[in-house]
């Protein structure tokens, strides 16, 4: 799971929504050429769409959102908050319209290479996609326990917000200062909403507010040890070399903490309170007003396909199937007399396959999946021909948020390698981190996966930056999918056990499809839900439950890998089919990869061409 879950931006305007996930903005380091038709040489036509594009991606994104212009490492406007109200994004929808119209005024009749034109597709093609999601704003709950901006405000400012000199210092107490201002921007929209009848069920409620509990526990607001930002706001400050400057800063900064900080979530804490006691116990987003069509509008998004809610749910029956009848082939390799459902017990229960709930165990999970992505990217050449040049790292989720967030998930690198991609692994509960699921999940978070993906996005030349930094749910979630499956093709998952780890990744990837579609679309209750998925995956029921939880508060997200997944392996073998001996897995990797992420329509349309250039070749 990529960070922002969720939702990365499918167009340059999503980009900006997403990343609550300028002044000249700096072109990111740029290091791979995205594959282009050698019957094709960049022309100037060509070029100057790339400029145009570029130019609006950064006066209707970049300009207008801070804290994106800080995941790329832009450091401009880095004191300030985006502004996330209905009346900005609605601005942004219209600079979008009106982008659209110059384009197509200026470059509907010209000769453009391969690239270009698949920008010229794109570009047009997400202002569809932006009028539709655009209707459903006010839907969507801004406080949940998966990204709900109680933890997320945070996060932030602790993983992207860096200090290395007094203005970036300065830039961090600014954003203190202005805290309280941008969440209640959030709590607007959530009371909104609330009056609207769209909120999270009452479950969600006592997540986010323990999470905001945990912010405002410690110095300044008792006399407990340092609160999470007061001790962020001290280590960033021995960044500094002038006492002088650290100590006007600090007392600045607590300051702001106390007066800014504490205020907002005295404020969130108010509000949730009253709204968890009127909230209902209902689940799906069938609830909502017009909820079906929120759904539909959901899955369309998600998997960038037509599936109906019904259609999906029996591929998800069908693979279950699949998988298990996989599952049992191991428990015959492993000498298991059993049902399936024994052998899941098993799984959950014996000692061997757990790590100690200890500072110990949790280091022992760190060095293990360190060391298997290490091991992948000696690899890699097998595999890949192009590969990034940003690197990745093994990271625990922090303790103000370890409780409510999810299992792992991947932080994206800035684009000129200064802050490396990261993979976080939440050990909260090493109960629900076993050792054989531990291979799968580097692989899907860190290389070949998320990491190798979004990384050679960022990294491409000849591609404008709405490509490079946007981002398709099916295509990026099948990819990490598919890139647990890829390593068994190369001899890895020797140990039997992992290898059922990588079936109970994918099975677990199947059984969303029906939970999903259970939950928002046929109603059924979280706990027929979690019953579910406990009868039918070896996860751990605190496991299961979390699970269901998160795909509560995002309706269609938990869809989007499978469907991808079986998207890429279906192109593959039609690929083999059509080429034969001349099949290359490095090279069809590549066009997979080197274009940046886009819809599975248009995938199917790249991979196509590839064949036929092969083909011609």
């Amino acid at each position: 799971m990529t960070l922002n879950t969720r939702t990365l931006a499918t167009t340059c305007v999503a980009a900006v929504l997403a990343a609550c996930s300028q002044n000249t903005a700096p072109e990111p380091a740029a290091e791979t050429t995205a594959k282009t038709s050698p019957a094709n040489k960049p022309a100037d036509q060509s070029a100057a769409l790339t400029e145009f594009v570029n130019a609006e991606f950064k006066r209707i994104v970049l300009d207008r959102s801070p804290e994106f212009q800080t995941f790329l490492g832009i450091k401009d406007d880095y004191g300030q908050w985006s502004d996330a109200s209905r009346a900005e994004a609605a601005e942004g929808l219209e600079l979008y319209r009106q982008s659209v119209a110059e384009l197509k005024k200026r470059f509907a009749d010209a000769k453009l290479d391969t690239q270009a034109t698949l920008s010229y597709r794109m570009y047009i093609d997400g202002l569809a996609d932006q009028e539709a999601n655009f209707k459903w704003f006010d839907y969507g709950y801004p406080f949940n326990q998966m990204f709900g901006r109680q933890s997320r405000g945070p996060a932030f400012l602790i993983a992207q917000h860096r200090v290395g000199d007094e203005a970036d210092a300065v830039a961090y107490v600014e954003r203190l200062e202005g805290y309280k201002a941008m969440m209640d921007q959030y709590v607007d929209l959530a009371v909104g909403r609330f009056e609207e009848g769209i909120n999270p069920p009452k479950f969600v409620y006592a997540y986010v507010l323990d999470d905001a509990k945990n912010i405002i526990t410690g110095a300044p607001f008792d006399d407990g040890d340092d609160s999470t930002l007061l001790a962020d706001l001290k280590k960033k400050l021995d960044a500094l070399d002038d006492d002088a400057t650290k100590a006007q800063l600090l007392a600045r900064g607590t300051a702001a903490i106390k007066d800014s900080v504490g205020p907002a979530y005295d404020r969130l804490i108010e509000v949730m309170t009253e709204q968890q006691a009127k909230a209902s116990t209902d689940d799906g987003v069938w609830k909502l007003p017009n909820g079906a069509d929120y759904y539909a509008h959901q899955l369309k998004v998600m998997t960038t396909t037509d599936l109906t809610a019904d259609e999906i749910h029996n591929i998800g029956l069908s693979e279950m199937d699949r998988i298990h009848d996989e599952m049992r082939g191991i428990m015959k390799t492993v000498d298991f007399e059993g049902t399936l459902t024994e052998f899941f017990v098993f799984m959950r229960e014996d000692e061997q396959f757990y790590f100690d709930d200890t500072e110990e165990g949790r280091a022992g999970y760190l060095e293990l999946a360190t060391g298997l992505i290490d091991t992948m990217k000696g690899r890699l050449d097998e595999l890949f021909i192009t590969k990034p040049k940003a690197d990745v790292v093994v990271k625990p989720v922090e303790a103000f948020r370890e409780k409510s967030a999810g299992k792992a998930f991947y932080q994206r690198p800035t684009p000129d390698g200064s802050r490396p991609g990261v993979y976080y692994a939440n050990l909260y509960n090493m109960a629900e981190m076993p050792k054989y699921a531990a291979e799968a999940l580097a692989y899907h978070e860190g290389v070949p996966g998320h990491h190798m993906q979004i990384a050679i996005s960022q990294e491409l030349t000849g591609v404008p930056m709405f490509r490079k930094f946007g981002g398709y749910t099916a295509y990026i979630e099948g990819w990490g999918l598919y890139s647990e499956y890829v390593p068994k093709e190369i001899g890895l998952y020797e140990d039997p056990y992992s290898d059922f780890g990588r079936l109970s990744l994918e099975l677990w990837r199947a059984a969303r499809l029906v939970v999903d579609t259970g939950l928002h679309h046929k109603r059924w209750t979280r706990q027929e839900a979690i019953d579910y998925l406990v009868k039918n995956t070896p996860n751990a029921e605190r496991d299961c439950v979390k699970a269901i939880e998160r795909y509560i508060v995002m309706p269609g997200q938990a869809t989007a890998y499978k469907i991808g997944m079986l998207k890429i392996l279906e192109l593959r073998k039609m690929a083999k089919n059509a080429l034969g001996d001349r099949f290359d897995i490095r090279a069809f990797h590549d066009v997979i990869l080197a274009n940046g992420a886009v819809p599975l329509d248009v995938l199917e349309d790249l991979v196509q061409a590839w064949i036929a250039d092969t083909q011609a070749a």
